[in-house]
C-alpha cells in the first residue's frame, strides 16, 4: 500500500519533533556528563575533608600548646577557629576551581 501525501504530511512533523527531542537530550547529556551522583558525592567529600583536616590539625596543635604553655587564652579554641577559617577558604577555592571548569 502506498502512502498518500496527506498521511505523509501528518507523520513528518511528529518525526521531526521526536528527532529534535532526542537530539536535545543527547546534547544536554554530553554537556552534563560529569555531573553524576558520584560526582556530587565526590565534591561533597572533597569539601568536607578540606574543612575537617585543617580543623583537626588546629585542634591537635592547640591541645599540645595548651599542655606546653597554659595561659589565659585557650590555644585549642584559637587554633580551632583558625582551622575552620582555613578549611572554609580551602573549600571555597576547590568549589571555585570546579565552577571554572563548567
Amino acid at each position: 500500500m502506498a502512502e498518500t501525501p496527506k498521511e505523509h504530511d501528518t507523520s513528518e512533523p511528529q518525526l521531526e519533533k521526536q528527532i529534535g527531542r532526542k537530539a536535545e537530550r543527547k546534547l544536554r547529556a554530553r554537556k552534563e556528563k560529569h555531573h553524576t551522583a558520584w560526582f556530587g558525592l565526590g565534591m561533597f567529600g572533597l569539601v568536607g575533608w578540606s574543612v575537617a583536616v585543617p580543623t583537626l590539625i588546629g585542634i591537635a596543635v592547640g591541645l599540645w600548646l595548651d599542655r606546653r604553655w597554659p595561659g589565659q587564652v585557650s590555644w585549642t579554641l584559637t587554633l580551632l577557629i583558625i582551622g575552620v577559617a582555613l578549611g572554609c577558604a580551602n573549600a571555597w577555592y576547590w568549589m571555585k576551581q570546579e565552577s571554572r571548569r563548567d
